[in-house]
């Protein structure tokens, strides 16, 4: 266990009790509770030491039912990139919802907006050019209501968002002030360059750029808006993140879960992470075993935004021995199989794995249910499972 972790100095430093993996047809994603209960739990009292609102993304698990626990546990509400993904929470009663993605049409939303005022849930939208803002307008007027914005500010990674001090920004802000269905109420950031990091002192870093990055935006915007709301997210960042002062709220995602991609950074042990695919031994070689999770069931995904840095498609675990010490790695994939080297074991043909993704966001997107025990009555639905647009 690596004492430097910073999500272990969050609460009690122990050892995860062993995972009882059910006897189910492989392959199966398995949801840990245990794990995911105490990860959420972490977060939140986080997010309650420093006063800052917790708001979910759920685009990691993309399950009602953990967002019910979330929720549960204090989550002011949640954040969702599609307007497809956030229909499924918007009808389960999600008191408020962040769509954190840019709308450039505005029949995208209108049904979502329909949906949002029959179940009374609060809605935000996000922007950066002047085209998303004309979008969001015309979606506010066919629905006859005034939305809620917030601008999306870049604070390092380069994927949507305006500069915090270059004068793109101002203009938006007045553009968007002149709008009579929009109401500017937030500046919004996601630090997901942090992912590429090598050690947790470049993440701590990046989240107090970013923090100061969000206050410097904010301050030039209160001439337009006194009374902005700032909203940061990103797993990583927020663990690593020193202070929180100015901030409102958070928005990490991946905390639920969590990978081999946040081992990799420091911000979590094995024995956090909560999700896994189970797959078994199906045919061998002189230098790998066969199993039957190929790309279809574990992805191809090197880590968030293409940040890498972890070696294979997964790690293997032997789920009949807990205590070994055994740790294999998925090195090639094909659609339906997964090369394991051996490297000098001999495992028999149906031995199950259990196999730690390196990003846990697309590989859940990849089934329909997370297995939790032997009775199928206990899997927990993957509610917005293919909800892409």
């Amino acid at each position: 266990m690596r004492k430097t972790s910073l999500w272990y100095r969050l609460g009690e430093v122990r050892r995860m009790p062993s995972r009882n993996v059910p006897n189910r047809s492989t392959p199966f994603a398995y949801l840990d509770w245990y794990r995911l209960r105490r990860n959420l739990e972490r977060m939140q009292s986080l997010a309650d030491t420093h006063r800052v609102a917790l708001r979910p993304h759920i685009k990691t698990h993309k399950s009602v039912p953990i967002a019910r626990e979330q929720l549960n546990l204090g989550a002011v509400g949640v954040t969702a990139s599609k307007p497809s993904e956030a229909a499924s929470f918007v009808r389960a009663g999600v008191p408020s919802l962040l769509l954190a993605f840019p709308v450039v049409d505005p029949r995208k939303i209108r049904g979502l907006l329909e949906l949002a005022a029959d179940h009374g849930t609060a809605m935000t939208f996000i922007l950066d050019s002047e085209e998303g803002a004309d979008a969001l307008s015309g979606a506010a007027r066919h629905a006859g209501k005034q939305i809620d914005v917030h601008i999306k500010i870049d604070v390092g990674l380069g994927r949507v968002g305006v500069s915090p001090r270059g004068p793109e920004l101002i203009r938006l802000a007045e553009y968007t002030a002149r709008e009579a269905r929009l109401r500017l109420t937030g500046l919004i950031s996601h630090a997901g360059h942090g992912y590429a990091a090598t050690r947790p002192a470049m993440l701590a870093a990046i989240a107090r750029e970013e923090r100061h990055l969000m206050l410097e935006a904010r301050e030039r915007l209160a001439p337009i808006e006194s009374n902005l709301r700032l909203t940061v997210g990103s797993t990583p960042t927020v663990l690593a993140a020193e202070n929180f002062t100015g901030i409102d709220e958070i928005r990490p995602g991946n905390y639920a879960l969590l990978d081999l991609t946040a081992e990799r950074l420091g911000v979590a042990t094995e024995d956090d992470i909560a999700l896994g695919v189970v797959a078994t031994v199906i045919s061998k070689g002189s230098q790998n075993y066969i199993i039957d999770a190929g790309s279809k069931a574990l992805t191809s995904d090197l880590g968030p935004h293409s940040s890498g840095g972890l070696s294979g498609f997964g790690r293997v675990l032997l789920l009949e021995d807990q205590v070994s010490n055994l740790r294999l790695n998925v090195s090639r994939l094909s659609e339906e199989h997964g090369f394991v080297p051996r490297e000098g074991t001999d495992l028999p043909i149906g031995t199950r794995l259990l196999i730690l993704p390196n990003h846990s966001c697309p590989v859940v997107n990849l089934y329909d249910r997370l297995v939790v025990g032997d009775d199928p009555a206990t899997d927990v639905e993957v509610s917005a499972r293919g909800a892409v647009d």
